[in-house]
């Protein structure tokens, strides 16, 4: 859309539109935490409304600051990651900001030194990083100290913000869950050992057992897949001990499934399966799927102010945790 009199919009059209002053429109667009949300939002429906496209090189010139934040993050299609960088994604667009990312083979110290260089060659105002992996830590460690960084998903002993679902309280739900159900114990299919988010897992499963004076069954690995999920449950499948699964992502689940229903092993008769993140076809799994819900927006939202800050000079606010929701569906009941 254009103004009202067929030119291409400028501030002042969505200053008019909006019902605020040029300098609100401003502030909006180029530090939007120091507007009321009401305004805010009413000034970003107006930006949208007119298709109003700020000159980046003048911005640039007014306020110091490119209005480009920078995403690190691997290149994956794993359910989780690619979620949690859409929804990063969104919350800058949201803001008014444009999103400039880098995607890795690795997470590793040198290869976040390249992405940062690339980012930074652009003249990013900050960057958030998405760092899944073990071996994300050490780079995390040695990042330019003048850059404004947040990390997401990261480990609890490195010196930049994290906002972060928390895994443990996840696993340790949808495992006393099915202690309550009446199982004797659970079950666990893990993700790769050098996965963050599988290791708080395998802690909140473990810490929910051992306080219950329970069996610890050993951890099977997957590799996220289904196809490891469904080559694990066939092993569990032939223990007739099994009666509870707790599975580390739900496409596992799926596979896990799979093979308890090819040898006869009935979910949730026989065995109760559970998996983890509440991928949209959980609810469409024969039997629908019981899992934990990631509230990936919410990350998105906290790593993106916590960014906010980090430019705005103020205090770090250190860790933001994401509390997950357990999703109860028909995989999952009592022990006959």
């Amino acid at each position: 859309m254009r103004s009202r009199d067929g030119r291409p919009a400028v501030l002042m059209d969505v200053a008019v539109l909006a019902g605020v002053s040029t300098m609100t429109v401003s502030r909006v667009l180029n530090a939007p935490e120091r507007v009321r949300a009401e305004t805010r939002a009413r000034v970003l429906a107006a930006v949208k409304e007119l298709d109003y496209r700020p000159n980046q090189a003048a911005r640039q010139l007014v306020t110091g600051r490119s209005g480009v934040l920078g995403v690190v993050s691997i290149d994956t299609t794993l359910y989780g990651p690619a979620s949690t960088l859409y929804c990063i994604e969104q919350a800058a667009r949201h803001a008014g900001y444009n999103v400039s990312i880098a995607s890795l083979s690795s997470l590793n110290r040198r290869s976040m030194e390249e992405g940062m260089q690339r980012l930074r060659a652009q003249a990013v105002d900050g960057v958030i990083i998405v760092a899944p992996h073990e071996s994300a830590a050490d780079g995390l460690r040695h990042l330019p100290p003048e850059m404004p960084v947040v990390a997401v998903d990261a480990g609890d002993d490195i010196p930049v913000p994290v906002a972060k679902v928390d895994q443990r309280a996840g696993a340790a739900r949808v495992t006393r869950h099915l202690l309550s159900l009446g199982h004797e114990t659970v079950w666990h299919v893990a993700g790769p050992a050098d996965w963050l988010d599988a290791n708080d897992r395998i802690a909140g499963w473990r810490g929910v057992l051992e306080a219950a004076d329970r069996p610890v069954p050993e951890i099977l690995r997957g590799d996220w897949s289904s196809r490891s999920g469904y080559q694990l449950g066939r092993e569990l499948a032939q223990d007739p001990g099994v009666t509870a699964v707790f599975v580390a992502n739900d496409q596992m689940a799926l596979g896990v499934l799979r093979a308890l229903g090819e040898a006869g092993r009935r979910v949730p008769e026989d065995v109760s399966v559970a998996g983890f993140d509440d991928i949209p076809e959980a609810a469409y799994f024969w039997p629908p799927l019981t899992t934990v819900r990631q509230d990936f927006q919410e990350v998105g939202r906290h790593a993106f102010h916590l960014l906010l800050g980090q430019m705005a000079g103020a205090e770090p606010d250190t860790r933001r945790l994401v509390e997950p929701e357990l999703i109860v569906r028909e995989s999952t009941a009592s022990r006959a």
